[in-house]
């Protein structure tokens, strides 16, 4: 069966300097094992030099990094997961996709702020970034969140139109490693095409129950209904103007704008 030859082999986590960085890897972990999956733990570093600057710094920057990594995982109870550390060079999004694309990452595991800063932010600018920016299915874990296994996830989607083979393979590993529940919100907005509304056989089957509300985003039908459906797992999916859609015209969003900030949130790319 299809569904069963879905697997998480290897999973990516960038590393900040929030002081939340060790509770983060150590969920990444706990989660990897749970699918056998490799760990690998990255950190990214851009130099900017002035015309004329004589001293190389890129080695000093790049040893650095690689001893702060080396301490960091060394800190964590690896659980017999496999972890790698590496160090890259580069802008952010550009060198996140490459990392993704040569490790052949199944999913990045995103801290929602990956440096410290205001309290009243739920998704800061680098992972905001790296959620709005790439293609890459994103696992958004919430500050000193302890792992625990998946027991009912909550789909919501304002179009259930699957063009992309392998949009929902994140989706389908997860409900298939813990036996999870998945339960769809189908938020019909102002602006729906015919067809929307219309659940494919591949996503029916792995769907237990289905609400239909109507509300003017994706993000509004959230807020109405998440509580009453108390999901361990958010799904959501990244389109160019879908979830978010006001939020994220900036990198940052604010806790009082979203107020899922409990529970872990699966980004998938696209399903168009």
């Amino acid at each position: 069966m299809w569904l069963n030859s879905i697997v998480m082999k290897n999973i990516l986590v960038p590393v900040g300097s929030s002081k939340n960085a060790k509770s983060h890897l150590q969920y990444a972990i706990d989660f990897a094992k749970a699918f056998g999956a490799k760990v690998y733990v990255v950190q990214i570093y851009n130099v900017y030099t002035k015309a004329g600057t004589m001293i190389k710094i890129d080695h000093i920057l790049e040893r650095e990094s690689k001893a702060f990594m080396d301490e960091h995982v060394a800190s964590i109870d690896k659980k017999n997961v496999e972890v790698v550390t590496r160090v890259f060079k580069g802008k952010l999004v550009d060198t996140i996709e490459l990392a993704c694309k040569t490790l052949d990452i199944d999913l990045i595991v995103l801290e929602p702020r990956t440096n410290s800063i205001k309290e009243e932010v739920y998704l800061g600018k680098t992972s905001g970034k790296i959620v709005k920016q790439t293609q890459i299915p994103a696992l958004i874990v919430p500050e000193d969140y302890v792992y625990k296994p998946i027991v009912k996830i909550l789909m919501a989607i304002k179009s259930a139109e699957i063009k992309k083979e392998d949009a929902l393979t994140p989706l389908i590993s997860i409900k298939d490693k813990y036996k999870a529940v998945l339960n769809l919100l189908l938020v019909k907005t102002p602006n729906y095409s015919k067809g929307d509304l219309e659940v494919s056989k591949k996503l029916s089957s792995l769907i237990t129950n289905t609400t239909n509300t109507n509300a003017q985003t994706t993000f509004q039908g959230v807020l109405e209904h998440y509580k009453k459906h108390n999901p361990d797992l958010l799904c959501v999916v990244r389109r160019n103007r879908g979830f978010f859609q006001k939020l994220w015209e900036d990198n940052t969003i604010l806790k009082k704008d979203f107020h899922s900030t409990t529970i872990p949130v699966l980004v998938l790319s696209g399903l168009k």
